[in-house]
């Protein structure tokens, strides 16, 4: 946790320079909460200005990691909105569920113009930035959401969208995912034609949730910077959506940036064995541990596990430092992945906190110009080289 002048430090330092998130989940958890009714009256699903309209994100949601008072708190600059869909969703319908999901962060900002503005390029979002607004752009997670379709591709680089996850937890039929039984051995000739459509048409190519062949072969096609939106390091925590070394070491060459993510099953090795021993469980009782709503229901009833292991603060620390020291502080960035995971670790329990976190890393020696990078210059850059 920062002493209080490193967070007071931080806090000076994010006013001028924009705090960069790579990946947050509100408007799938806005989708599902208000279609459920935990706002109050029940919205419909599929409809973005329902399921925006069934709450205040001005005052503080408890139900919720993201608000728009606590985003102000902790500095939030600009945000990668993730328009995710569940693998469940295939073909026509994970195609419609994107489209939704863009036009629901279209809905918030133009309900929120005070707090919100869509940015689709580098100057955009740091022109919000600049004008007291949390640029907001979209990154679409999932290669299954294209649906094969370059045409489909094509027409989400229009609306905005400025990354694509190439996968989620499951294959796609053209890259192989981190979480799944490997199928293509990467990239299929079709992944990367994905992979050179996406440099030529300005859509950054993230490699968080892809299988380290995918991140390689990834690597060999692209001819400009990549993100990893929401990864740790796999050297530190050795779980399988995490960044082996020789793929952070290739950021270099690359240009590109990992995002360290504050999910707790990617931080702390033995966050990573219990939940390896929750796969296995899942697995013998014939339920899909890729499936976040089936996990999320078995572990709620699961008591063989024990308590979940303590995950904190210093073990994001740890993995911003060893990317650091493998990639180079120009290859790093942040990626909280809130509201797209149930637990965060102490002291990094909402959106609130990011100044928490630059502000230990200045108690810990760290540069304002390194944490100005860390923070959001190295990932404006990414952006600007894709634009």
């Amino acid at each position: 946790m920062a002493s209080t002048t490193g967070r007071g430090r931080a806090e000076d330092l994010l006013a001028r320079v924009p705090l960069v998130d790579g990946h947050n989940d509100l408007p799938w958890a806005l989708r599902d909460l208000a279609a459920a009714g935990e706002f109050g009256e029940k919205s419909t699903a599929g409809d973005p200005a329902s399921c925006v309209s069934t709450v205040d994100l001005t005052v503080h949601q408890p139900l919720l990691q993201t608000d728009l008072v606590r985003a102000r708190e902790g500095r939030l600059g600009i945000q990668f909105w993730s328009v995710w869909v569940p693998c469940r969703l295939a073909g026509d319908a994970a195609v419609t569920a994107v489209l939704e999901q863009v036009e629901l962060v279209h809905a918030l900002a133009a309900r929120y113009p005070d707090h919100l503005r869509v940015a689709t390029t580098a100057d955009e979002a740091e022109r919000a930035f600049r004008d007291g607004r949390t640029a907001s752009l979209i990154g679409a997670e999932g290669g299954h959401g294209i649906n094969g379709s370059l045409g489909v591709l094509r027409a989400l680089r229009r609306l905005g969208v400025r990354y694509l996850t190439l996968t989620h937890n499951e294959n796609t039929p053209w890259a192989d995912s981190a979480t799944d039984v490997p199928a293509h051995g990467g990239l299929t000739d079709f992944g990367r034609e994905v992979v050179r459509e996406m440099n030529r048409v300005g859509m950054v190519v993230d490699l968080s949730h892809v299988a380290p062949t995918t991140m390689r072969d990834a690597l060999d096609v692209t001819t400009r910077p990549v993100l990893f939106s929401h990864s740790s390091c796999r050297a530190v925590a050795d779980h399988p959506r995490n960044v082996p070394d020789d793929v952070l070491e290739r950021l270099r060459g690359n240009g590109g940036v990992c995002m360290v993510t504050f999910v707790p099953h990617f931080l702390s090795q033995p966050y990573a064995e219990w939940d390896a021993r929750l796969k296995e469980a899942m697995d013998a009782a014939g339920e899909n541990h890729n499936d976040l709503d089936a996990r999320h229901r078995f572990v709620d009833a699961w008591r063989d596990g024990g308590p979940t292991p303590r995950v904190t603060m210093d073990d994001v620390i740890a993995h911003v430092e060893h990317a650091r020291e493998v990639a180079g502080v120009d290859h790093i960035g942040l990626g909280g992945d809130y509201d797209g995971t149930r637990s965060l670790p102490e002291g990094l329990e909402d959106v609130s906190h990011y100044p928490d976190l630059i502000g230990a890393l200045l108690d810990r020696g760290w540069s304002e110009g390194d944490c100005a990078k860390l923070a959001g210059l190295n990932a404006l850059r990414v952006l600007r080289d894709n634009d």
